[in-house]
C-alpha cells in the first residue's frame, strides 16, 4: 500500500491526529482537512486513493460532501469510508454513497484493515 494517498475529513483535531499517526505508520500518505465544503478543490489538489469522511463536519456535512464527490465524473471512483459515532452510521454511509463505514470509537487494527480492504477492492475494479 505504499504511496497510496488518503484524505481524511474530520472537524476533531485529535481524531485527525490519530488517523495521521496510524495510517502514516502503516505506510500511507495522509492529508487532513477539518472542513468539507471545498471537497472538490481538495480532491483535485491531492488526488487521493481513498477518502475518510466524518459525518458531523462543519458547513455542508459528511453526507452532502460525499454526494458531491460521488456525483463528480472525475472523482466518483474514489472510495469513501464514512465515519461516525451515530448509531445509524451504516444508513448514513449508504445515503451518502460511501463504499463502507467505520463506527466511532474504532479499534486501530479495524481502521487499518478497513482502509486496506477498501483500497484493494477499488484497485481491483479499476
Amino acid at each position: 500500500m505504499k504511496n497510496k494517498k488518503i484524505l481524511v475529513f474530520d472537524d476533531d483535531r485529535a481524531i485527525l491526529e490519530i488517523f495521521s499517526i496510524v495510517l502514516e505508520s502503516a505506510g500511507y500518505d495522509v492529508e487532513i482537512s477539518s472542513t468539507s465544503h471545498d471537497i472538490i478543490e481538495k480532491v483535485t489538489a491531492i488526488e487521493p486513493d481513498l477518502v475518510i469522511m466524518d459525518n458531523w463536519i462543519p458547513e455542508i456535512g459528511g453526507v452532502e460532501a460525499t454526494k458531491l464527490l460521488k456525483s463528480h465524473p472525475d472523482f466518483k471512483h474514489i472510495p469513501v469510508i464514512y465515519c461516525s459515532a451515530n448509531n445509524d452510521v451504516e444508513s448514513l454511509a449508504q445515503r451518502a454513497g460511501a463504499e463502507t463505514f467505520l463506527s466511532k470509537p474504532f479499534d486501530l487494527d479495524e481502521l487499518e484493515k478497513k482502509v486496506e480492504s477498501t483500497i484493494e477492492s477499488s484497485s481491483a475494479i479499476k
